[in-house]
């Protein structure tokens, strides 16, 4: 009922601990917090907040238009519903190195569990889009370094991004990587790698966790979980994909609507009203006050 009774401070601590398991977590990207429930009713590990979405949920793209105040409100939206670890994207920490330290504690006050901070400049683009621009090594380690100087709970994931790869190559992108873990980074997310063999290079250069970003429509093939975990990956994303499939059906079930009149050939596509009433719990609220849930769910209505 109501909000997560897990403290923000017991799910860092909780992440940090399965990560050091050596199991390969999961963590989709929640668009809403009512998807952040589904996501943990689901059984996966952890949930993912897309800087991409984030974006697009306002209707705007995915090149810097956001704002620390918006990523933070719907992460801290996002967070507190669900007793599972939130990683957020923070892009380039809005900012330089002060803008990156007022971003990581900003976050933490929200209750994620981690958050990353990328090497381009500002302002970024999509990490899967052509003609990206990264900062030079010294400014891509100071981001990191104030990153890490900002948190106040140890146990918050600092997680550095590079786009290096599709700039100068995956040697390049490997050395970064290597020079990011010696800066503080907890944590390395290899973006657009090609294959594979690139996420195992990059996961055998570094002591720290490492993720892949399985995003469609992007520079990666989608691997599965077992490839990828013999590949070295700590922790996979799927960053867009809830939106996706959420919009894909809202725009057939439109199209529909407008083709016939009436939306009753798509109501078995629907979530049901028992589902969504068991999502939100609202048992749970009837336990707490009678007066909020006194009546029960007709069977032929969903």
């Amino acid at each position: 009922m109501l909000y997560s009774t897990t403290t923000p401070a017991a799910k860092r601590a909780a992440f940090r601990e399965r990560l050091r398991s050596g199991e390969l977590l999961q963590l989709p990207g929640a668009f809403n917090p009512l998807a952040a429930r589904l996501i943990q009713d689901k059984g996966f590990d952890g949930v993912y907040v897309s800087g991409a979405v984030v974006a697009a949920d306002l209707g705007l793209p995915d090149v810097g238009l956001t704002t620390l105040t918006e990523v933070a409100g719907r992460a801290g939206q996002i967070a507190r519903m669900t007793d599972l670890p939130t990683l957020v994207d923070a892009d380039t920490g809005f900012g330089e190195a002060m803008n990156v330290a007022r971003t990581v504690q900003t976050l933490e006050d929200a209750g994620v569990a981690g958050l990353h901070v990328e090497d381009q400049v500002n302002p970024k683009r999509c990490g899967h889009l052509d003609g990206k621009q990264v900062v030079d090594e010294p400014t891509a380690l100071q981001r990191v370094r104030a990153a890490v100087a900002a948190r106040r709970d140890e146990n918050l994931l600092v997680m550095a991004r590079t786009d290096v790869r599709a700039v100068a190559g995956l040697p390049v992108a490997v050395d970064r990587a290597k020079a990011l873990v010696d800066a503080g980074a907890d944590a390395i997310f290899p973006e657009a790698m090609r294959d594979l063999a690139e996420f195992e290079a990059v996961a055998s250069a570094v002591d720290v966790p490492v993720l892949a970003n399985m995003t469609e429509f992007g520079k990666s093939e989608l691997f599965t979980t077992a490839q990828l975990a013999d590949a070295g990956v700590a922790l996979v994303i799927y960053p867009v994909s809830l939106l996706r499939l959420a919009m894909g059906a809202a725009e057939r079930g439109l199209d529909a609507l407008r083709a016939e009149g009436s939306l009753t050939g798509q109501v078995e596509q629907m979530q049901t009203r028992a589902r969504l009433y068991e999502l939100v719990d609202y048992a749970g609220y009837s336990a707490f006050d009678t007066g909020v849930f006194d009546f029960t769910l007709d069977d032929n209505h969903g």
